[in-house]
C-alpha cells in the first residue's frame, strides 16, 4: 500500500564452515556479509520541519536473499508489495523487472548528499539494524541472521501500539506456534 522504499544491505556474519578454508573475496561476493533485501512503507510529508526527513515511515520488511540477481529480487517484491504500491529505488540492474509487477517504479542514480531525501527510511533502517546486531549479539551466524531481522521489524512495526501492549504481547506470546524445530543439539522441546 502506498509508496515503498527499497534497497539492498549487506549485514556480517560468521563465515561458514565449507567457506572458511578458501581465499576470502573483498566487496559484494565476500563471504563475511549475507545479502538483505530492506523495504519500508513510507509518505511523503507535506511540510517537513529543519532537519527532519521528508518523509514518514509507517512499516518496514526486511528479507534475507541468497543472491541479486534480477529474478530473486522481483519473486521477494511479488510476494512482499502490492502492485498497487509506487516504489522507489536506486538505478541497480537487479531493479530493471519491477516495473512489471508494481503500480509505478521510479529508479534513479542517487547522488550520496541527496541520499536521505529519496531513500531516507531504508538506510536509517539498515543502519539502526546493523548498530543493534553489533550491540546486542556476537558471531551471527547467516542461518539465524533472519530472526535478528524478524525481530528488529517486529519492534519498529510495532512502535506506536501503546494501549493495552503487554496483554496484546501476552496473546501473541501464548498463540505463537514455531516454524521450525529446535536446532539445539537436534531436540525438539526445550527444557
Amino acid at each position: 500500500e502506498g509508496a515503498i522504499e527499497l534497497d539492498d544491505a549487506f549485514f556480517s556474519t560468521e563465515i561458514s564452515l565449507e567457506e572458511r578454508d578458501k581465499p576470502l573475496k573483498r566487496g559484494r561476493g565476500s563471504q563475511k556479509k549475507t545479502k538483505v533485501l530492506v523495504m519500508a512503507e513510507s509518505k511523503t510529508v507535506e511540510n517537513p520541519k529543519p532537519g527532519k526527513k521528508p518523509k514518514k515511515v509507517r512499516y518496514l520488511k526486511m528479507k534475507v536473499i541468497s543472491d541479486l540477481k534480477s529474478g530473486t529480487i522481483t519473486r521477494n517484491v511479488k510476494e512482499h508489495v502490492e502492485s498497487t504500491a509506487d516504489l522507489t529505488t536506486d538505478d541497480s540492474t537487479s531493479y530493471t523487472k519491477l516495473k512489471e509487477h508494481v503500480h509505478s517504479h521510479t529508479a534513479s542514480v542517487i547522488p550520496h548528499q541527496d541520499l536521505s531525501n529519496v531513500l531516507p527510511w531504508v538506510h536509517t533502517a539498515i543502519s539502526n539494524a546493523k548498530r543493534q546486531l553489533l550491540g546486542v549479539y556476537y558471531k551471527i551466524k547467516p542461518e539465524y541472521l533472519q530472526y535478528y531481522l524478524n525481530q528488529f521489524c517486529y519492534k519498529f512495526n510495532r512502535r506506536y501500539f501503546g494501549e493495552n501492549q503487554f496483554e496484546r504481547l501476552l496473546i501473541a506470546a501464548v498463540t505463537y506456534a514455531p516454524d521450525f524445530k529446535s536446532r539445539i543439539y537436534n531436540r525438539n522441546y526445550c527444557g
